[in-house]
């Protein structure tokens, strides 16, 4: 079948087909074939590459140099972007079509990468997103002989057509403000004007990073995680009372209900549970900006589900990596997982029509038109 290829690509070089009459008067000609081995999805391929007498044509298919079949690297990023490490896809590809390819070939693949990395987390991005939810995954990577745990933060946005959108992802040993504040500048620089509201997860040094830098932006505590966080201090037996108690205080119609339900749950639990209240009142001011939508539109905003379903999908491709032998390895795996992933990013996320027409009457001075 290659060859079938190649052949018709030199007649459409040479302009007339193989013992074709025109070819007489042409000046240029057939000049027998070359031999070629190639690595393919058969194991070791021979094949016959055709030539002309000047030398002029250039094979497309397999072009000069290349000792395996188009798409090989392809297949090999695919099983990198899953998880697999150096020694799983050297074995899987010589399980599945017999060849035999050496580490230093994966690295090769794999590294090219890293300029497209580079290039995505550089790129220009859109003036206006409405939502950003901001999380992070936490890796081991060796670094100066020594396995260090680090946090990868991800920045997930929702564009004004409710497409997710990863902006960019950083890595750094300890977060804080000073940490967040040149991230976020990143993103300014690369052309993020305005955030309308920015769900984070009580991140250290987020939220006034945040602030900092877009003054407008209408900070939102994950409920799920300040859930999460309350019922560590609560034993089995009241965990579920007391998970409805708190959820009746987040999903009151008004902040003035709201309110009201966090200081009847303080006159019940604490006695036992002081801890609980006291955390709430302290997170308030960023409990309470979910109360200016109505319901269907506070579960696209109260929650990091968006991103924590990304980083569902990225601990499966991670898992396998124990290890990662540097900070770039750990760009290339997930850069290459979040290509996989985009690709079902094909829908608004739900309820987004109505959510689009709120912002723009909640934030009409800021809505682009």
């Amino acid at each position: 079948m290659v060859e079938r290829c190649l052949e018709t690509e030199l007649d459409t070089h040479l302009g007339y087909p193989k013992h074709g009459h025109k070819g007489n008067a042409t000046g240029n000609s057939r000049n027998r074939h070359s031999q070629k081995t190639l690595k393919g999805e058969q194991g070791h391929v021979d094949i016959e590459v055709p030539r002309d007498r000047q030398s002029t044509y250039e094979p497309q298919l397999v072009k000069k140099g290349q000792t395996r079949l188009e798409g090989f690297d392809v297949k090999i990023l695919a099983l990198y972007a899953r998880g697999m490490t150096t020694r799983d896809i050297q074995a899987q590809l010589q399980e599945l079509y017999g060849v035999e390819v050496s580490p230093a070939l994966i690295f090769n693949v794999t590294e090219a990468v890293m300029d497209e990395v580079r290039q995505w987390q550089t790129r220009p991005l859109e003036p206006v997103y409405p939502i950003v939810y901001v999380d992070c995954l936490v890796v081991n990577v060796r670094e100066n002989q020594r396995v260090l745990k680090k946090a990868l933060y991800l920045v997930l946005a929702v564009n004004l057509d409710g497409q997710k959108e990863l902006l960019g992802m950083w890595m750094a040993q300890t977060e804080g403000a000073k940490f967040w504040l040149s991230v976020l500048t990143e993103l300014q620089n690369r052309g993020v004007k305005d955030i309308f509201i920015a769900c984070v997860d009580g991140l250290t040094g987020l939220p006034e990073a945040i602030e900092t830098v877009y003054p407008q932006t209408r900070v939102q505590l994950c409920m799920v995680h300040l859930m999460r966080n309350s019922l560590r201090y609560v034993s089995y037996k009241h965990m579920k009372v007391v998970a409805t108690d708190l959820k009746a205080i987040y999903s009151a119609s008004t902040e003035a209900e709201a309110e009201f339900n966090l200081e009847l749950f303080a006159e019940k639990w604490d006695a036992l549970y002081p801890n609980i209240s006291k955390s709430w009142r302290a997170h308030w001011t960023r409990v309470i900006p979910l109360f200016a939508f109505p319901e269907d539109i506070r579960k696209v905003i109260y929650t990091t589900n968006a991103i924590e379903s990304v980083n569902m999908s990225l601990r499966k491709v991670t898992r396998n990596h124990r290890i990662f032998p540097s900070d770039e390895a750990v760009y290339k795996v997930v850069y290459l997982a979040m290509r996989t992933i985009a690709k079902k990013w094909t829908m608004p996320i739900r309820d987004w029509k109505a959510a689009l027409n709120r912002f723009a009457v909640e934030f009409a001075e800021r809505f682009p038109r």
